[in-house]
């Protein structure tokens, strides 16, 4: 009976034992239970470079296990400055007062616009390690970190520069008639610069008028960028033909010349302001607010409030302030024989005082209509010897000549060049009845 008992004690406690599971090694992962085996895989876990919508951070390691960079772009937003990007990415004010001691080479990062691109590698102590700035299409800055220093360079990118030729007659418009030969207004706008000190464009010009120009296109990798400068040109006017090249000397400095070497450039500007037209020419004529004949002794210029006025020609400020009926005037002198003086104006261009020397085509002031004025308008007086002149046809002197030195070798590329032209200009046949 003992025998019995202890036999079935001994099945009953194999009975409540639990199970060894024996799972074999391959398998010793986290696996869900509804998974077969061939559906079991490893995961391996991938880094995934983040990045910020506003600034396009991402990160970048470079293999080395000490460095890992972070890479920053920016596109530049109205108000930007270069000191809120940084500020905004938490990038040292200290670093950046370094670049911007390098000199000219980083001088162009004070001016930066809006559409601009800056990329920036920082590392994990958000150290700038290179920077790179898209100053235009054909030129670009790239800073290198160097120690505890950083190193500057302007990086310029390859230009193909070609000719191109325009010809067009006047019928209505000398804008019109550029467009219709394929120029942009900036082009249009060179070529009145050009002829501008003999040509009145808002009073001589004429139906039947013509030109011809020679100017430089500047292409990239296949792609026109812009159209480059004038390099020779002739307009005809009324009759009369003017033809100019364009030259740089040995120094670095560039004008436009006649065939036979003088300047293009008159010692004054015709006219001081960009007007919508003449409303008192020079003579006498009855004076709208004095209600009498008397003596006008400039050209008055209508144009809006707050147009530029701008300096006739390289000068001394001589007076700036009120002047009775001429309201706000500055007047220029001009060496020992010419003086300019320009009135009504609305205010004075900061920095304008007397003794202060001004170049040809600075700003000196904006229109207005203070003094004894009925409207917004400029008036305009050229004296010579202290005698008033008639602007619109006063002789001007010319500026400097080709310097004798540079006399050959211009002589020989403008006549290249007016061949050039020449060559260019449609062949017209005559029809015989």
């Amino acid at each position: 009976i003992t025998s019995i008992l202890l036999s079935l004690t001994s099945q009953d406690a194999n009975a409540n034992k639990p199970e060894q599971l024996v799972i074999p090694e391959q398998q010793s992962r986290f696996v869900q239970p509804t998974e077969t085996k061939q559906q079991q895989q490893i995961t391996i876990p991938l880094t995934i470079p983040e990045s910020s919508p506003e600034t396009g951070v991402t990160s970048h390691d470079d293999g080395d296990d000490d460095v890992r960079l972070q890479r920053l772009s920016f596109k530049v937003k109205a108000g930007d400055s270069l000191a809120s990007l940084f500020k905004r990415s938490d990038l040292s004010a200290t670093e950046l007062h370094q670049i911007m001691k390098l000199g000219k080479d980083t001088r162009s990062l004070r001016y930066i616009k809006p559409g601009q691109q800056f990329r920036i590698s920082v590392n994990d102590q958000q150290q700038i390690q290179e920077l790179f700035y898209d100053i235009d299409k054909m030129e670009s800055l790239h800073i290198t970190r160097d120690g505890d220093s950083f190193h500057a360079v302007l990086v310029q990118r390859p230009v193909d520069i070609r000719s191109n030729y325009a010809s067009a007659t006047i019928d209505s418009s000398l804008f019109e008639a550029g467009k219709n030969a394929g120029m942009k207004d900036a082009l249009i706008m060179q070529l009145v610069g050009i002829f501008g000190w003999d040509i009145d464009f808002a009073l001589d010009i004429r139906k039947g008028d013509s030109f011809n120009i020679l100017y430089e296109e500047h292409f990239m990798e296949g792609r026109k960028i812009k159209d480059g400068p004038i390099i020779a040109a002739e307009f005809t006017n009324q009759g009369r033909t003017y033809r100019a090249v364009r030259y740089t000397d040995a120094k670095g400095r560039t004008d436009y010349f006649s065939d036979d070497g003088r300047s293009m450039r008159k010692a004054f500007l015709r006219t001081p302001v960009d007007f919508r037209r003449i409303s008192s020419r020079f003579g006498k004529r009855h004076h709208p607010t004095l209600n009498r004949m008397k003596m006008h002794k400039g050209v008055d210029y209508a144009a809006k409030t707050g147009t530029p006025v701008k300096a006739a020609g390289d000068g001394k400020v001589a007076f700036r302030g009120r002047k009775g009926g001429y309201g706000k005037v500055v007047i220029l002198q001009h060496g020992g024989r010419y003086s300019t003086l320009y009135a009504h104006m609305s205010r004075f261009k900061r920095g304008v005082y007397p003794g202060k020397r001004v170049k040809q085509g600075q700003i000196i002031g904006y229109v207005g209509s203070t003094g004894r004025a009925t409207g917004p308008h400029l008036h305009y007086e050229f004296r010579v010897n202290g005698v008033h002149r008639n602007p619109l046809t006063v002789r001007l002197p010319d500026a400097a000549p080709i310097a004798r030195q540079y006399k050959d070798d211009f002589m020989a590329r403008s006549q290249n060049l007016l061949a050039q032209l020449d060559s260019r200009k449609p062949t017209r046949v005559a029809i015989n009845n």
